[in-house]
């Protein structure tokens, strides 16, 4: 109980030193006194790296609430955006210092990209519905207290060195709909979102397991570079709004779902994964010069006419056989088609002919197929087999 008592004495002792020199200083508004030892302690954990000149307005001689980055409402601090965020500028050092749990009307804080390393302070304030830290050297686990923040609508922790699992908690928060973890050596498997999620980016990391069940509200999704295994073609037919999807380099397997190429898709990019199959599109695709990528996969079958809109068609490296449709040939030679790569696949006709004059600036590729491409046409990527068509004895069995 004495304890007790000494500390309230203390923080009472302080807050009434606060208010004196709240009173003294020439400043435009009062600040509540918690809210002004709160930020009396940041510069304490955190530094301008060299180079950088953000703490200099930091002059608690003056208003805090003109500091720089320091956004207050009535006499309480609202938003905090750390460090200078100008192009060039090399952001801040230290730790976050756990000082900031004691913001209660804090709702937006940001930290510009530096040198800022340690975890992540084990409690935030309650009210936060913006939080962006990306581009330091934070480490260690995403702390399940990020659960309890009820009102975040925005979490960015991409690009810095975060480990272990996603919180299954943390993707179930009511209001969250953009949540990107990019950049980071995550592990486990993804939970399955209950969130309204708009946007999911957990590319980059080290994830495992298959791909879970997704909300349909998502309009950008992102895995890309992980160790996801399994199939998707019970997941991304749900996806109906989505208008971004990245699974590549995965380890992702089964059928490509014909029906994600009529959602309203600009970049489409499933390439180096197992995906096998025939392709079958449920219809054409619905953005013109979208970047469809699907090259190293095991697709078999004929190249479908029903991706003749794309701007940028990468099918390179699959099993595909049979004629290019002239829709495609057709699409490449007006220029409206400015990159078809097609090179390393089983195709025994280009519906191109011979001399046809591409458009300066289209890249196609058409090499080592099971037959000659017209001459003229081969604008290929330096790694391309330098052989023009395949050995007759792979033609004969068709990529089988």
């Amino acid at each position: 109980m004495q304890v007790k008592e000494k500390d309230d004495v203390g923080v009472a002792a302080m807050v009434v030193v606060v208010m004196v020199l709240i009173v003294a200083a020439p400043a435009t508004s009062t600040l509540h006194p918690l809210d002004y030892l709160v930020l009396q302690s940041i510069p304490k954990s955190l530094a301008d790296a060299p180079g950088a000149h953000f703490f200099a307005s930091w002059d608690f001689t003056a208003d805090p609430c003109a500091f720089s980055g320091v956004l207050c409402a009535n006499d309480r601090v609202v938003a905090l955006s750390l460090g200078d965020p100008r192009p060039g500028s090399p952001g801040l050092a230290g730790t976050l210092p756990a000082s900031l749990a004691r913001l209660p009307a804090l709702s937006e804080l940001s930290l510009v990209p530096g040198q800022v390393a340690g975890s992540l302070p084990a409690a935030l304030p309650p009210a936060l519905r913006f939080l962006a830290l990306a581009g330091n050297c934070l480490s260690g686990p995403i702390p399940p207290s990020l659960s309890s923040l009820r009102c975040l609508r925005t979490l960015d922790l991409s690009s810095n060195r975060l480990s272990g699992s996603i919180p299954t908690a943390l993707l179930r928060l009511p209001e969250l709909h953009t949540v990107i973890l990019a950049g980071n050596r995550l592990s486990s498997s993804i939970p399955s979102p209950a969130a309204p999620l708009l946007r999911l980016d957990l590319a980059r990391n080290s994830l495992t397991g298959a791909v879970p069940p997704l909300p349909p509200s998502l309009l950008y999704l992102s895995l890309a570079a992980n160790r996801l295994t399994g199939r998707v073609d019970c997941v991304l037919p749900r996806l109906t709004r989505l208008n971004f999807l990245d699974l590549s380099m995965n380890r992702l397997s089964g059928p490509i779902p014909g029906t994600i190429f009529t959602f309203p898709v600009a970049s489409l990019r499933l390439q180096r994964n197992q995906f096998a199959g025939d392709l079958r599109p449920a219809g054409q695709l619905a953005v013109a010069g979208a970047t469809v990528d699907l090259s190293f996969n095991r697709l078999t079958g004929a190249v479908p006419a029903e991706l003749a809109p794309a701007g940028r068609l990468y099918l390179n490296f699959n099993r595909f056989t049979g004629e290019v449709p002239l829709a495609v040939a057709g699409r490449v030679v007006a220029g409206r088609m400015r990159v078809l790569y097609l090179h390393h696949n089983y195709l025994t006709g280009f519906g191109i002919r011979a001399g046809s004059a591409l458009p300066s600036g289209t890249a196609l590729c058409l090499q080592y197929n099971c037959v000659a491409p017209p001459a003229g046409t081969a604008l290929c990527p330096r790694n391309t087999e330098s052989r023009t068509t395949r050995p007759p004895e792979q033609c004969a069995s068709g990529g089988k």
